[in-house]
């Protein structure tokens, strides 16, 4: 069969290259087109699109590349009609794929949703839209089936991909060596993967380096982007950019400042006590406030449902701020311990690994029949 996929970030890459892998053990004649990156690539051809000319985040990052966007959209429109895939798979980015899933259903074709637009966070009447368009709904977060099925609607919990992506990680027993680390403990710097979180975050973590010289920081550096893009924020410091070893990073770390996303889940689910922290432009966050209707931006704390890892966001995402909590799940034995117990909690909740296979068993038994 082919199948047709659209993942606009890095998150959706890594999921969507573990989705492919086991959709090519499923069915053995399955053929892709995609809009994804790296990862994607290296498990089949069909780039249409790299992500990296996709991510804007924001509602006015999105105004000022609305021009890029919609250059975007008519691509994946075209090259859909072109293509004529059996499924479209549409991987989170809603603000896209949306638009995406109602072309396609208009067209005929039938459309299956992985990793849910975070519908449940505002504007919930967007799931009577979801409902007509899209066919299946594959769900990564254990409190979203209760959500649907609140609106009607349901959907199927996989459990998450990234328990599939922590499984297969190779640990490198001897990565300070290997990347020619001293003997200090680490700090892993995770600051994102959008040019604009560098440049409202990254800073920030930057100027917390000078109070911790007991330990050193090394930042992970985001498939997007080459060790150029890192270079002006780090003022002379060395503090070294690592790519594509974000795991064996966080496993060889005593703690982790976080840009909010799916990296706060990864970094909980590798028991690594961490800060979260976002920036944004300040007049998208205002709006953002205004709309939202959830108590937190991390995963972590979304699905305990309660604040279990500090969420430094906007006005309170300084470098003052990032030192004072640092220190603290650094330093303060009752404090770190009890967010490591509140991990194994949010692991069970987790569920196990196998997520990607069962989505792929899934679609591929909704195809076939």
């Amino acid at each position: 069969m082919k199948y047709y996929l659209i993942a606009g970030e890095a998150s959706g890459d890594l999921h969507g290259s573990n989705l492919m892998k086991a959709l090519m053990i499923k069915d053995h004649e399955a053929e892709f087109r995609y809009f994804g990156g790296d990862l994607m690539m290296a498990v089949a051809p069909g780039l249409t699109m790299h992500y990296s000319e996709m991510a804007f985040m924001g509602f006015i990052e999105v105004v000022l590349n609305l021009s890029s966007i919609l250059k975007n959209i008519k691509t994946a429109k075209q090259d859909i009609l072109i293509f004529k895939p059996d499924v479209v798979i549409l991987i989170d980015f809603p603000g896209f794929n949306l638009k995406i899933a109602d072309f396609a259903d208009k067209n005929g074709f039938k459309v299956f949703y992985y990793i849910s637009p975070k519908v449940w966070a505002w504007n919930q009447k967007r799931v009577l839209k979801i409902k007509k368009i899209v066919d299946r709904m594959f769900s990564i977060l254990p409190f979203e089936v209760e959500f649907y099925k609140s609106w009607g609607m349901q959907v199927d919990y996989v459990g998450n991909p990234i328990l599939d992506a922590i499984e297969d990680n190779q640990p490198d027993h001897l990565f300070k060596i290997n990347h020619n680390l001293d003997l200090r403990p680490i700090i892993a710097l995770l600051p994102g993967s959008r040019k604009q979180e560098l440049e409202r975050v990254l800073p920030e973590m930057i100027k917390t380096v000078d109070r911790f010289s007991e330990f050193q920081f090394v930042i992970a550096g985001a498939p997007s982007f080459g060790e150029e893009a890192y270079s002006s924020y780090l003022k002379g410091r060395k503090i070294p950019v690592i790519f594509n070893q974000t795991y064996n990073l966080l496993l060889n770390s005593k703690a982790a400042i976080v840009t909010s996303g799916t990296a706060t889940l990864e970094t909980a689910l590798l028991k690594i006590p961490q800060i979260v922290v976002y920036k944004g432009n300040p007049l998208s966050i205002a709006i953002v406030r205004a709309l939202i209707k959830i108590k937190y931006i991390s995963l972590v704390n979304l699905v305990m449902d309660q604040g279990i890892v500090k969420e430094l966001i906007q006005e309170e995402c300084t470098s003052e701020k990032i030192g004072e909590e640092l220190d603290l799940i650094l330093n303060d034995i009752p404090y770190r311990t009890a967010m490591l117990i509140n991990y194994d909690e949010l692991a069970l909740r987790m569920g196990k690994s196998g997520a990607s296979a069962r989505a792929a068993a899934l679609m591929y038994s909704y195809l076939s029949n």
